[in-house]
């Protein structure tokens, strides 16, 4: 088979496959909403009620990760530590820090309006 007749094939298949997908999400999304308008479900997909949650967990693990970074920098100038090594275990450490942080925020002002 010639390149340029696989290569055509295998674009097409690409496109189909991502068409297909695309368009058993979009069906299947649709089906269920007019499912739920005849069982006179009132439900808003497009409402979020956590609406700032999700800015404060990315704005605090880039926070942390950029703190890593320059711990990791630290670390790497000051104790004579791999470069490498040190940056990634400090932007992993303070990475998942800022979530667990993250974490304790959200559950305390869930359950503080009690």
């Amino acid at each position: 088979m010639h390149e340029v007749t696989r290569d055509c094939i295998v674009s097409l298949a690409a496109f189909a496959a991502i068409f297909g997908i695309a368009y058993v999400f979009l069906m299947t999304r649709h089906r269920e909403r007019m499912d739920m308008l005849e069982r006179n479900v009132l439900t808003n997909p497009f409402h979020r009620p956590q609406y700032g949650l999700a800015t404060l967990k990315y704005g605090m693990l880039l926070a942390g990760i950029g703190v890593g970074f320059i711990m990791g920098w630290v670390l790497y100038t000051y104790c004579e530590m791999d470069q490498a090594l040190g940056v990634i275990s400090m932007v992993c450490l303070f990475g998942g820090l800022s979530l667990i942080i993250n974490y304790l925020i959200v559950r305390n002002k869930y359950n503080n309006k009690d």
